[in-house]
């Protein structure tokens, strides 16, 4: 059984999802971001699992990025498959996007 079904099993029973899947979905569905929304214009974190720089633009180098999105792995991963739409998750403040070029909506769902 692959990851992202095992992680669907375990969401389904209402048990903790296993953090190993969580970090390989987490940073499998971001390369897959990079690849779809190349740049270095908006930081994307996903704690403690990984961060990304996609989305063309001004690049970014020290400090804190000017465009900054954070949420956790289950909603990145809900994102990245479609399972949860990015305004949705924004809403309900699962999301936290600030700065130009952060609606991601556009590239999700990525597969």
């Amino acid at each position: 059984m692959d990851a992202r079904a095992r992680l669907g099993e375990a969401t389904e029973s209402g048990d903790v999802p296993d953090r190993a899947d969580l970090r390989l979905l987490t940073k499998h569905y971001l390369a897959l971001l990079e690849e779809r929304a190349p740049g270095r214009s908006v930081e994307v974190r996903v704690p403690p699992y990984a961060a990304f720089q996609v989305v063309e633009g001004v690049r970014h180098t020290r400090g804190t990025p000017p465009a900054v999105i954070e949420t956790d792995a289950a909603t990145w991963i809900a994102l990245a498959t479609g399972e949860l739409g990015w305004a949705a998750a924004v809403e309900a403040g699962t999301v936290r996007a600030s700065g130009e070029r952060t609606d991601l909506a556009p590239y999700l769902p990525l597969g």
